[in-house]
């Protein structure tokens, strides 16, 4: 890859960037004011969740969690001494996590047993997708935990404008966005009564979008136009790529570069002799320990964009504008944060490089 790590920027720009960054501390700043400001939980609490009425009457001591993103989040807001199991991981956990996960029994790599789950005597299941445990679950249905006196959680960004009942990963209906995380930060902030973790935790990833926004101003990064392409089900067939409503249209919209595919799914298949039409200056491609598919290794896509006859030809491809990310930035988790970021810093570079 030809991004540099750094750009030089002298006079009037060096101005203009720390009068910038001045503003995203400020932005910071008062958002950290607040959380200070975020109340104790009262009890009995009652919520609404994707769909579902939720009451608790004290904060919960024993959670399963099944989703990596859903179990880093509660190690995120303190609460890794309630987490007695979980279940379905896509990557190694966040470094910081990994000695304390590494105490915490995990219940399956996949998809845990019905069984399993409430064999850890739970009073209450976070769950990341409704496949998992919904009218469907692949790991058991909203009912059958309920019949046991086990609420469930769900994650809002699988629900919230999201069909689930399509089958599959569902159908979203309307765009992915950022506050569909935030929702699930508050809600099980309030949940464990630790609101101004919560709070501060939101506040932070604020200002991270904010800061990544900035960056790509700093540098008139807008305009330009990208592809995320997240695996397919053979090494040389129509690839999966990012449309206009999921995670990757989050990231692009919020610094202003251009999706070439205009579809609504999700993650619709084009075809790749339409893509290179479309020419993108950069292209992103999911890096994950998942191994379904060939194309899950970011190697074999690498090798595949420099050799195709096809795709070796776009200029992003000839350039060296290949940007390897994380799959679960690009899917709706917390770490779509580390993906605007990631996104962010490729367009600083490459706008260096013009």
């Amino acid at each position: 890859m030809k991004f540099p790590i750094s750009i030089s920027m002298k006079g009037r720009k060096v101005i203009e960037l720390n009068k910038k960054v001045f503003a995203v501390g400020v932005f910071a700043a008062g958002l950290a004011s607040f959380a200070q400001y975020a109340s104790a939980t009262e009890y009995p609490l009652t919520l609404e969740n994707c769909g579902r009425t939720l009451t608790f009457d004290q904060a919960p001591n024993r959670v399963v969690s099944l989703g990596q993103s859903s179990t880093e989040l509660l190690y995120l807001l303190g609460l890794a001494d309630r987490v007695v199991g979980t279940a379905v991981w896509l990557g190694p956990v966040q470094e910081q996590f990994r000695d304390v996960n590494a105490t915490i029994p995990r219940l399956a790599d996949n998809d845990p047993s019905f069984e399993s789950v409430v064999g850890q005597k739970p009073d209450l299941v976070t769950t990341q997708f409704q496949w998992h445990i919904g009218p469907n679950g692949k790991v058991g249905t909203i009912d059958q935990f309920a019949e046991l006196s086990i609420p469930v959680y769900t994650a809002p960004a699988d629900c919230v404008g999201k069909d689930n009942t399509t089958g599959g990963d569902g159908t979203r209906i309307d765009a992915f966005s950022m506050d569909q995380i935030y929702q699930g930060i508050a809600d099980l902030s309030k949940i464990f009564d630790v609101e101004e973790r919560g709070a501060d935790l939101i506040a932070d990833f604020k200002a991270r979008e904010q800061a990544a926004r900035e960056k790509v101003a700093a540098v008139n990064g807008k305009g330009i136009s990208a592809l995320f392409w997240f695996s397919s089900a053979e090494i040389d067939v129509d690839p999966f790529v990012a449309g206009q409503k999921g995670a990757p249209a989050y990231v692009m919209s919020i610094l202003g570069v251009e999706n070439v595919i205009d579809s609504n799914d999700e993650w619709p298949t084009v075809g790749w002799e339409t893509i290179a039409r479309t020419n993108p200056d950069i292209i992103v491609i999911g890096k994950m320990d998942r191994r379904r598919f060939p194309a899950d290794d970011w190697e074999l896509k690498m090798q595949f964009l420099k050799s195709d006859p096809v795709t070796r030809q776009m200029n992003a491809v000839k350039s060296g504008n290949i940007v390897v990310m994380d799959a679960q930035s690009m899917n709706p988790t917390m770490r779509t944060i580390d993906g605007i970021e990631t996104l962010a810093k490729a367009i600083e570079a490459f706008e260096a490089t013009q």
